[in-house]
């Protein structure tokens, strides 16, 4: 598959010479987009081919999507786990290379080893994957927002010197690049990013410290994994939606905001210079966005999700932001204004604070001063490489982790 760029902005519009089969990569496959990725794929086998799967620990999973899918190579992170696996019969009858580091897997997408490359990793984990995708001058579906939050003008120096491009997707984003689909980006007056507000939008600040885990974990209205869950319950999931929204599309902090959406039917919309604004809508389903950005430019792949039926639904509610509960918005459109390795030192920290939140060493609440601690004492940092981030990554988690 030729993919040729088309060099506007900072995202991938692209056009195709051919229709052929896409050789596909996906990193983070026993995910909740993994997976919703290979029910996409798995309708479109005249379409798609999966050359390559990585997971973290579940190798289970990973077992049966090697059986379902036969990739030429996969992954697992667990040494353990990837010892047992290692030994499978399903991996002797499909064929399937298994990797014993993550730079053999890394070294396959610097070759250009896949078509498109599906980055689902969570958090800060999924940025060399990301790098190595880019160098192997991949188109990039990312879902992975901390990599670009984190290595924004890294990644965007990259994309330009490797003639590579993102297609975002995460809902939010990729509302926002199907809403740009024929726009001029200086037409662009704001970027609004919704939220749903998650299961505490009407909850006091106050009772945020007596918060569960399981109570975190009971999103609303999106059915996703633990790590993105909570941080949809303490909106640092939107905060680093913004930040990848400026970086995709090229706007300045100022011109990006957030709208409390509870309905999540409104994924995003964007306001133009003359007064109108195109948002794009539908049912809360990740597979949408995901099959958008797999087919892209080729247009849409049919029957993915249900229509929306506005009648029956009624009625679309909107509120502002509370700032004041919610922090994490605010603070990480400061990271992005102070530049250097702000950014990427609110995604480590969150990292590590999240995890401490769900092994139950922290309460809700502290989430959020964890990372206002960090930014204190590293964001005056600068970094020139990944491995000037990697090494950053390493010192917050010895300096940090609870």
């Amino acid at each position: 598959m030729a993919l040729v760029p088309v060099t506007e902005g900072r995202v991938g519009w692209f056009k195709s010479d051919s229709d052929s089969v896409v050789k596909v990569a996906l990193l983070g496959s026993t995910g909740s987009i993994g997976k919703a990725t290979l029910e996409v794929v798995q309708k479109f086998p005249e379409r798609f081919k999966v050359v390559a799967l990585s997971a973290g620990s579940n190798s289970e999973l990973l077992e049966q999507q090697i059986a379902a899918f036969a990739p030429q190579y996969c992954y697992l992170e667990d040494p353990v786990k990837r010892k047992e696996l290692i030994n499978s019969e399903t991996l002797k009858s499909s064929n399937t290379q298994l990797f014993n580091s993550e730079e053999q897997l890394l070294a396959l997408l610097r070759a250009g080893g896949a078509d498109l490359v599906v980055a689902a990793v969570v958090g800060f984990a999924g940025l060399p994957g990301v790098v190595a995708a880019i160098e192997g001058g991949a188109l990039v579906a990312l879902a992975n927002k901390e990599s670009l939050v984190s290595a924004g003008q890294l990644i965007s120096d990259l994309l330009k010197k490797h003639k590579s491009a993102l297609i975002p997707v995460d809902s939010e984003h990729s509302a926002i690049f199907q809403a740009l689909q024929g726009e001029r980006l200086d037409d662009i007056s704001e970027l609004v990013v919704t939220a749903s507000g998650g299961p505490f939008r009407t909850l006091a600040a106050a009772e945020f410290a007596a918060i569960t885990p399981a109570q975190a974990l009971k999103h609303p209205t999106w059915t996703m994994g633990p790590k993105i869950t909570i941080d949809s319950a303490s909106m640092v999931n939107k905060a680093l939606e913004l930040a990848e929204a400026h970086w995709l599309f090229g706007v300045a902090t100022k011109a990006i905001s957030v709208l409390v959406h509870p309905q999540s039917i409104i994924h995003s919309l964007v306001n133009f210079s003359d007064g109108s604004a195109i948002a794009q809508l539908g049912v809360p389903d990740m597979k949408v966005p995901i099959a958008y950005a797999l087919n892209y430019p080729l247009g849409r792949l049919p029957g993915i999700a249900s229509r929306l039926n506005l009648a029956t639904l009624g009625t679309l509610e909107f509120f502002p932001l509370d700032n004041v509960k919610f922090r994490a918005p605010k603070l990480m459109l400061s990271c992005l204004d102070c530049g250097g390795v702000a950014s990427a030192v609110f995604t480590i920290t969150n990292d590590i604070a999240v995890k401490a939140f769900l092994e139950q060493k922290i309460t809700f609440d502290r989430i959020i001063g964890m990372i206002e601690v960090a930014l204190e004492r590293y964001s005056g940092l600068k970094y020139s490489s990944l491995s000037d981030l990697l090494s950053l990554r390493d010192t917050i988690y010895a300096e940090l982790t609870v």
